[in-house]
């Protein structure tokens, strides 16, 4: 099972991870950014990866479990 972390103390909101996959990630009024779920499903989860790999501040991550 997949499992995505986010560290708001690292998000710079840049919002990246929003535009890959809204269906896990979402950005509160302040633009740090919300998780919807943590364990996506196998589709989610493989666009949540990509987003991972475009954050800047490396603020998200993912544990298989």
């Amino acid at each position: 099972m997949t499992r995505i972390k986010a560290d708001s103390a690292l998000c710079v909101g840049s919002g990246q991870c929003v535009l890959t996959e809204p269906a896990v990630f979402d950005q509160g009024d302040d633009g740090i950014v919300v998780l919807l779920t943590d364990h996506p499903d196998d589709q989610s989860a493989a666009q949540a990866r990509h987003a991972i790999t475009l954050c800047p501040s490396r603020a998200l991550s993912i544990l298989e479990e």
